[in-house]
């Protein structure tokens, strides 16, 4: 197997200052209404959250972004046990809506993990949420129409609060398979239950401002679909932003090809990933992806890091079971193995971060 993660040299690849593997070096970096609830409903999806009802005294500019509870009374949508009936294989807890699509657990553990990853996400781009040139409207700034953002597979919902927070005049919805979401949330943030892959039941008023994807990799059967539907549903002149990291560990050196464990896992579980149906080492394809979709000014920033232990016990257990038919104790010796390689003074193990956006074609709207 070719490393598919070694760069051109015009990669315009950038090192960024390393994260450690201990947690605490990621320091802390600071539709709507009972409408969009029957429309979600009438298309088979299940809303996790829709607007509270509110009044025309409601400011929804607020400086403060005061938080809602998407809990009580007040919701005009409810969650059917049929998503929170979770399945839990290995010792872990994953999804039940569209239960088996995805691969990652959704337990305390593996939410612990991806907010630790969205802190150094913020580090890699010097504390900022997107890189793509999107131009948020500020409170206070006399303009008119909402300002619309889809975070898609939104995970906590860590990336869609933040945006939120720091954009008040902004609309912030978050898609996910797993209800896993905080109750608390600024009154500008929505998050439903759904699965991207199916077609998306948008209608025209509803097109977005800006969509984001982070770490989708391994969820999409069909990323020239997946694309098709992202342009459909973002207006024109409106841009998509790709966060991903390659699925794949390199090195400067020979550590690759001595590191035997992460060498098994790396390619293991690329493998396991082609024969589930979503190949999960793809993130150097997107900004091609993005260009053969229709996409202009296609951008993409690249990053090099020390690759993070957390998240070998997130992506092995499912699919080593699943496709490879490695018993748990088989999966728990493997995952210590390359934790315990990542550790090592003597190897250094790099990955791949990639900040990819692309502008739909046309004016932006006023």
């Amino acid at each position: 197997m070719s490393d598919p993660a070694k760069l051109p040299a015009d990669s315009g690849a950038t090192t960024a200052a390393t994260a450690d593997q201990n947690p605490s070096s990621a320091a802390n970096i600071t539709s709507t209404g009972a409408a969009a609830a029957a429309h979600y409903e009438e298309e088979g999806h299940i809303p996790l959250q829709v607007d509270n009802d509110l009044t025309e005294d409601d400011d929804r500019s607020d400086a403060d972004s005061a938080y809602v509870s998407i809990g009580g009374s007040s919701r005009t949508g409810s969650i059917t046990s049929s998503i929170t009936n979770y399945v839990y294989e290995n010792g872990r807890r994953y999804h039940a809506y569209r239960s088996g699509q995805y691969v990652l657990p959704n337990d305390e553990d593996e939410q612990e993990r991806l907010d630790l990853q969205h802190h150094i996400w913020r580090l890699l781009i010097q504390g900022g949420l997107y890189t793509a040139p999107i131009k948020i409207p500020e409170p206070g700034a006399d303009v008119s129409g909402e300002f619309r953002i889809l975070d898609l597979g939104c995970g906590t919902g860590i990336w869609a609060i933040d945006m939120a927070d720091e954009h008040p005049r902004a609309s912030v919805f978050g898609v996910d398979l797993s209800p896993i979401q905080p109750d608390w949330v600024p009154g500008n943030c929505r998050f439903h239950v759904d699965d991207y892959e199916d077609d998306w039941t948008y209608r025209d008023d509803e097109k977005f401002d800006y969509i984001h994807g982070r770490a989708l990799s391994g969820t999409v059967s069909d990323w020239a679909r997946f694309y098709s539907q992202v342009r459909t549903h973002l207006k024109p002149g409106a841009y998509c932003e790709m966060q991903e990291y390659d699925a794949w560990i390199f090195s400067d050196d020979d550590s690759f090809e001595r590191a035997k464990w992460t060498k098994e896992w790396v390619e293991k579980l690329d493998e396991a990933s082609l024969q589930f149906g979503k190949q999960i080492n793809v993130a150097r394809h997107h900004k091609q992806w993005m260009i053969e979709a229709g996409f202009e000014d296609v951008q993409e920033r690249v990053v090099r890091q020390i690759h993070m232990q957390m998240s070998v016990a997130s992506h092995t257990p499912a699919l080593f079971t699943r496709v490879h038919n490695f018993s748990e104790m088989q999966v728990q010796l493997l995952i210590e193995g390359v934790k315990r390689e990542f550790r090592s003074k003597d190897l250094r193990l790099i990955t791949v971060y990639r900040f990819v956006s692309g502008r739909n074609p046309g004016p932006p709207l006023s």
